[in-house]
């Protein structure tokens, strides 16, 4: 369920952390980012934020 809560701002690529709120025991924590994620997570948020770019200009919101 954690995985599924994350954020892109929950995302710290220039530390390399993932931030996980209201994990167990209702805690936040972090673990690391793994590198060979690193650019797999970059290539899909800027691929969404063409995407949603698009949606805004077609008044989408």
């Amino acid at each position: 369920m954690e995985c599924v809560r994350l954020r892109v701002k929950d995302i710290d690529f220039r530390q390399n952390l993932i931030i996980v709120r209201d994990g167990k025991g209702m805690k936040d924590w972090c673990t690391m980012l793994p590198e060979q994620l690193k650019l797999f997570l970059s290539d899909q948020l800027e691929q969404v934020k063409i995407i949603h770019e698009q949606d805004l200009k077609k008044r989408f919101g």
